[in-house]
């Protein structure tokens, strides 16, 4: 069974280089919209059973403007368990200013998974966020027996337990990047059972948006 994702489009925040995590939440640009729509062109005849989302109105707004574009449109699941890493007294901040504040520790939740530690600021373990993903996945993948399914959710917590889920350990985990705004990601399952690691197809893909070249995602 093939289990596509993607990143919300970009948001406001984004732009202004602040953190939102799983309770901060911000517009979708207006140029987002075009993106999604391009996204929803790209995968438009693939025949998804369903589409999970994020509760977040960033992942919301995605999902129900990518199945708009769909052949034939499905039903969207809603679940908390999609959004994205819980950071704490960070959303909303500064980047910059943040990283600054806690310079050791913050490079490490874009490079060294394994190294970052969110107590100073209330956050949610990433080994946390990856779970719930993982949960809400298998759950899917048991409840069709035929998919594909489309997973809409967010950089840091999709990334993370993306990689998990095809197997790499908790220290490689960023050594791929982070996932873009509105890419495309494609994993396989085994058959029969289904079990982990997937199989990873297609990492983060980009090419149909239009854009000469991609920032490096800031989570």
């Amino acid at each position: 069974m093939e289990l596509y994702f993607t990143r919300h489009g970009k948001t406001e925040w984004n732009l202004e280089r602040r953190f939102q995590g799983s309770n901060g939440d911000s517009a979708l640009l207006p140029q987002s919209y075009e993106e999604i729509k391009a996204f929803g062109q790209k995968v438009k005849y693939v025949p998804f059973k369903a589409i999970y989302s994020s509760t977040a109105k960033r992942a919301r707004d995605t999902a129900e403007g990518i199945n708009r574009v769909l052949a034939h449109p499905v039903e969207i699941i809603y679940t908390d368990k999609l959004r994205e890493l819980g950071l704490g007294t960070l959303e909303g901040q500064s980047i910059d200013e943040m990283y600054q504040k806690y310079p050791e520790n913050l490079p490490n939740l874009r490079n060294h998974l394994d190294r970052y530690d969110p107590t100073p600021f209330n956050g949610e373990p990433i080994e946390s966020a990856i779970t719930r993903i993982e949960t809400v996945v298998a759950d899917a993948v048991s409840q069709h027996t035929e998919g594909p399914l489309l997973f809409v959710g967010h950089g840091a917590s999709l990334t993370a337990a993306i990689q998990w889920m095809t197997g790499k350990e908790l220290s490689q985990l960023r050594e791929m990047g982070g996932l873009f705004n509105s890419s495309l990601t494609i994993v396989e399952t085994g058959e029969p059972c289904k079990l982990l690691p997937y199989q990873l197809k297609v990492w983060n893909e980009t090419d149909f948006l239009g854009n000469d070249t991609k920032p490096e995602p800031l989570l």
